[in-house]
C-alpha cells in the first residue's frame, strides 16, 4: 500500500520539509500543516518544517518556517496539494534527498520518488487523514491540532460540503475529525469573513456580469478596478464563487490583472473546464481550474473555448 511506503520514508528521514502550492487556499495549508502535526505527534524527536509564502488570510491556521538551504541536503521533502512543479511554493523542493507528492488533482506533472494521487478525494486534507487511518497501526498519531487543520482543509475545498467532490467518505472522515477538540465555529468565522473592500468588489462584479445564451459568463478585473476597490490581486480568490448562485450560469471566468500576468480563475456547475485551463498554462479540477494569459487580446480565445463547452453541455 502506498501509504505504508510513505510512512516508511517518514520513519527513515530527519529532517522532513513539507511544501504546498503558491497562492495557498485552506486545503493547501490544511494538508501541509496537518501532515506536519501528525508527524510531530508521532515522532517527537524529528525536525519538521513547513515552507512557502505566508498568506495573511490563512495565518489563523498556521505560520510558515524559515529553512536554510543546507537543511535540504539530507531531507525528505513532501509536496501536498500541487499538481505541477511550477506551482510549488519554494522551488527548493527538489533539493532534498527524496521527494514525495501527495495530491488530489488530475495529473499534470509526474514528479517525486513516490507519487500518491487520488482524484476521487475531495481534498489533499482528506488524503492526509486517510494516511493516518491507514497507518495508525504503524505508529501515526492524530492530535486535536492536526484534526482542526485537516477539517479546515476539507471544508475549504468542498465549499462547506456543497461541491460535487464531496463523497460519503468525505462526510465519514469529517464526522470522525469533529470528535476531536477544536473550535469549528471560529474556523468558519475566520475562513469566511469578508473584508469590506472585497464585499464592495463583489457588488461591482454583480453589476458588470454578462451571461451568454449558453450559460457562459465572465468579468474582467483590471489593475484600475482593483485599485479603485483597494483589493490586492492575491485576495480575489475570495470572490471567485460569486457567480455560483446566479440562475442561468453554467461556467464562468474571472480575469484578474496582475503586474506581469492576467490570472484566469475558472469555475463550473457542470461543463468540464480544466481542459480549457490546460491550454493556457494552467490546470485543475474538472469544475474548478486556473490558468494565466499574458495579454488582454487573448481573452476572446478563452471565452470562445468556454462558450464551446457550455454549448455542448446539457444537465
Amino acid at each position: 500500500m502506498i501509504t505504508n511506503q510513505i510512512v516508511e520514508k517518514i520513519k527513515t528521514y530527519d529532517p522532513i520539509i513539507i511544501h504546498r502550492h503558491v497562492r495557498p487556499d485552506p486545503d493547501a495549508y490544511g494538508s501541509q500543516n496537518g501532515l506536519a502535526e501528525i508527524i510531530r505527534a508521532s515522532f517527537p524527536d524529528k525536525s519538521i518544517y513547513v515552507v512557502g509564502e505566508e498568506s495573511p488570510s490563512l495565518a489563523f491556521l498556521a505560520k510558515m518556517d524559515e529553512v536554510s538551504d543546507d537543511l535540504y541536503t539530507n531531507a525528505l521533502v513532501i509536496v501536498c496539494d500541487t499538481a505541477n512543479q511550477e506551482r510549488i511554493a519554494d522551488q527548493r523542493y527538489d533539493s532534498g534527498k527524496e521527494l514525495i507528492k501527495i495530491d488530489h488533482h488530475p495529473q499534470v506533472d509526474s514528479y517525486g520518488d513516490i507519487e500518491w494521487i487520488d482524484t476521487d478525494a475531495s481534498s489533499a486534507s482528506e488524503m492526509i487523514y486517510e494516511l493516518y487511518v491507514n497507518e495508525k497501526e504503524s505508529g501515526l498519531v492524530l492530535n486535536d491540532r492536526a484534526a482542526s487543520l485537516l477539517y479546515s482543509g476539507i471544508v475549504g475545498d468542498t465549499g462547506r460540503f456543497l461541491y460535487p467532490s464531496t463523497t460519503d467518505k468525505t462526510f465519514r472522515y469529517a464526522s470522525e475529525l469533529v470528535k476531536y477538540s477544536f473550535d469549528r465555529t471560529s474556523i468558519y468565522e475566520e475562513m469566511y469573513k469578508t473584508d469590506v473592500n472585497i464585499a464592495r468588489l463583489k457588488g461591482y462584479i454583480l453589476q458588470h456580469i454578462s451571461i451568454t445564451e449558453s450559460g457562459a459568463s465572465h468579468v474582467k478585473l483590471t489593475t484600475e478596478v482593483l485599485s479603485e476597490f483597494n483589493v490586492d490581486p492575491i485576495d480575489t480568490g475570495a470572490i471567485v464563487g460569486v457567480f455560483g448562485d446566479i440562475e442561468g450560469i453554467k461556467a464562468w471566468v474571472i480575469f484578474v490583472e496582475e503586474e506581469d500576468v492576467i490570472r484566469v480563475r475558472m469555475r463550473s456547475k457542470g461543463p468540464v473546464i480544466n481542459e480549457i485551463a490546460a491550454k493556457y498554462e494552467g490546470g485543475g479540477h474538472p469544475l474548478a481550474a486556473g490558468a494565466k494569459i499574458h495579454e488582454w487580446k487573448t481573452v476572446p480565445n478563452v471565452l470562445e473555448d468556454l462558450e464551446k463547452v457550455c454549448s455542448g453541455y446539457s444537465d
